[in-house]
């Protein structure tokens, strides 16, 4: 089985017992579940953010959870030589809401969650691709979130170079 088909599998698993009632996710992973995560450079949490969401609001769709997860793996892979970081970025280290760059308000808290998401340095209580993060890509052109995520990676989260990608999706 590829590591998509059991992100896939493991995703409708926990979807199913989110939309049952169970909410309490640490409890949906098996030691196997667990291995598996930590092999692609997942939390347990990441996970399942992006099936509560897609459950209460229909958004995001699990295509796009995977395809997050893929930049994830892949960074995890190749820049982290599959080692975690022990260090996590917390709420209080964001930029606010209203902070921008260039006068495009919220890519500096996106981009700080970007840069943190793809080392999997993100606090269990942050999650990138929230519904903050998913109406700025929205309004900034349809950027999937994992297009930006790679951005990041690309350009190494130079703000100037990310001014310019999220303008050229929105002309």
């Amino acid at each position: 089985m590829t590591w998509s088909q059991q992100f896939n599998e493991l995703f409708e698993r926990c979807l199913k017992r989110f939309q049952s009632g169970d909410h309490q996710f640490n409890a949906y992973y098996t030691e196997a579940d667990l291995a598996f995560l930590a092999s692609i450079g997942y939390k347990p949490r990441e996970l399942f953010d992006f099936v509560e969401d897609l459950a209460q609001d229909g958004d995001p769709a699990q295509s796009d959870a995977l395809l997050v997860a893929a930049v994830r793996r892949d960074y995890f892979r190749s820049e982290q030589s599959a080692q975690a970081s022990s260090y996590e970025l917390q709420k209080t280290d964001l930029p606010t809401f209203g902070d921008e760059i260039e006068g495009i308000y919220y890519l500096p808290r996106i981009l700080k969650k970007a840069q943190f998401k793809l080392k999997g340095e993100l606090d269990p209580d942050i999650m990138y691709g929230c519904g903050g993060d998913r109406k700025f890509l929205r309004e900034n052109g349809n950027i999937h979130p994992a297009d930006f995520l790679k951005a990041v990676w690309k350009y190494e989260a130079d703000p100037a170079a990310m001014v310019s990608f999220v303008r050229s999706h929105t002309s």
